[in-house]
């Protein structure tokens, strides 16, 4: 499989912010739609943020609009997800993933996942 890892998690104040990259490795996405999940103990696996892998159409969950910022860098296979005014909500497992063909907020629908990253949101 195509291996996607992701960095970047780590403990944050509450109101802080953090970056998260994904990087894929060996290959590029051209024709996929990358995705951010996150998952936290005992909660089901949540969309977070998605993009098609040319930079376009960015979309998010209504949890973390106008928080989160989801982008692309065109040099290199790398996905980012800005998180700004993170609160204890935020607290999680964050999953890159990557699916071919269109937007999806289903993980089940997305084929390659990284191993995640922890994000921890402390007062």
């Amino acid at each position: 499989q195509v291996p996607l890892v992701e960095s970047g998690g780590g403990l944050v104040q509450a109101g802080g912010s953090l970056r998260l990259s994904c990087t894929a490795s060996g290959t590029t996405f051209y024709g996929y739609t990358m995705g951010w999940f996150r998952q936290a103990p005992g909660k089901d696996r949540e969309f977070v943020a998605s993009i098609l892998y040319t930079g376009s159409s960015p979309y998010y969950a209504d949890s973390v609009k106008g928080r989160f910022t989801i982008s692309k860098d065109y040099a290199q296979a790398t996905v980012y997800l800005q998180m700004n005014s993170l609160n204890a909500a935020d607290t999680a497992t964050y999953f890159c993933a990557a699916k071919f063909g269109s937007r999806s907020t289903n993980y089940n629908d997305y084929e390659y996942w990284g191993q995640g990253t922890q994000v921890t949101v402390a007062s």
